[in-house]
């Protein structure tokens, strides 16, 4: 068996001491990489890219120039104590995206998963929990302790408030703020997000059932327009039901679950 291949840097990088670098790993023109950094197998930062503080960046990472990743958070009580950023595998992190690590009041760590594309500018504040897939568009921004579902899709401009929950599969569209949680499989549009219905495009692109997507669209009108008792009512009535195929109980057990914010509705 061949021996894995070293790091390639370039001369005008800067690599500090106790930096780790995996196999593989390519760094670029004018790349600053901080002592506590943690760079696997195959990651690239292209050039100029700046990553700092104790920040873990997964296997076959790309990064684009002028990115600022693991720097100190957005947060005025933050103290310089030691927090993370753990970047999964296979993300393509485009030109200006910035990123932050956690806090020691939102959990100390802000976590990204395996195989996302954050576009030009994105920003992801401290304490968020981004899922696998995940796509936010040019100049999307998260801020504090944000959750973000697996292969949910975040438009350009939009912005979401701290604390929300992005359902798995939702889509936000474009100049989009949030200010409330999005339900897993919603599309949510307008200054400030309003319900428009369901992500059919995704779902069907990521190859869900034709019968489990039909029951969903009975739950949610069910639920969202139904006439009898609270939202919550109706949500339990619809989880409650024996048959309720998997993507429905996805939708009512993120409907009945703790949240420190309220859902977003149809307009």
């Amino acid at each position: 068996m061949a021996d894995p291949a070293p790091a390639s840097i370039h001369p005008s990088a800067v690599i500090e001491p106790g930096a780790q670098l995996g196999p593989g790993v390519r760094i670029g023109p004018f790349c600053v990489v901080g002592a506590d950094v943690s760079l696997d197998a195959g990651v690239e930062l292209i050039s100029h890219v700046a990553v700092a503080g104790w920040t873990t960046i997964g296997a076959e990472t790309r990064i684009w120039p002028f990115a600022s990743i693991g720097h100190a958070p957005q947060d005025l009580k933050y103290g310089g104590e030691r927090t993370e950023l753990r970047i999964g595998a296979r993300n393509m992190i485009r030109e200006h995206v910035t990123m932050n690590p956690g806090t020691s009041g939102g959990g100390g760590a802000t976590m990204i998963g395996d195989d996302g594309l954050f576009m030009m500018g994105a920003h992801v504040a401290h304490d968020c929990r981004v899922g696998d897939g995940v796509i936010l568009a040019n100049n999307a921004t998260l801020a504090g302790h944000v959750g973000i579902g697996d292969q949910a899709v975040l438009g350009g401009l939009s912005a979401v408030h701290q604390y929300c929950r992005i359902g798995r599969g939702a889509m936000v569209g474009g100049m989009t703020g949030v200010e409330r949680d999005v339900i897993p499989f919603g599309t949510v549009t307008g200054d400030r997000a309003r319900l428009s219905g369901l992500n059919l495009v995704g779902l069907k692109r990521r190859g869900a059932d034709r019968q489990q997507i039909a029951a969903l669209r009975t739950a949610y009108d069910t639920i969202f327009h139904g006439e009898d008792g609270t939202l919550a009512d109706r949500a339990a009535e619809v989880a409650a039901h024996p048959d309720a195929p998997p993507l429905v109980q996805e939708l009512t057990a993120f409907l009945l679950s703790d949240s420190q914010r309220s859902f977003c509705v149809p307009g």
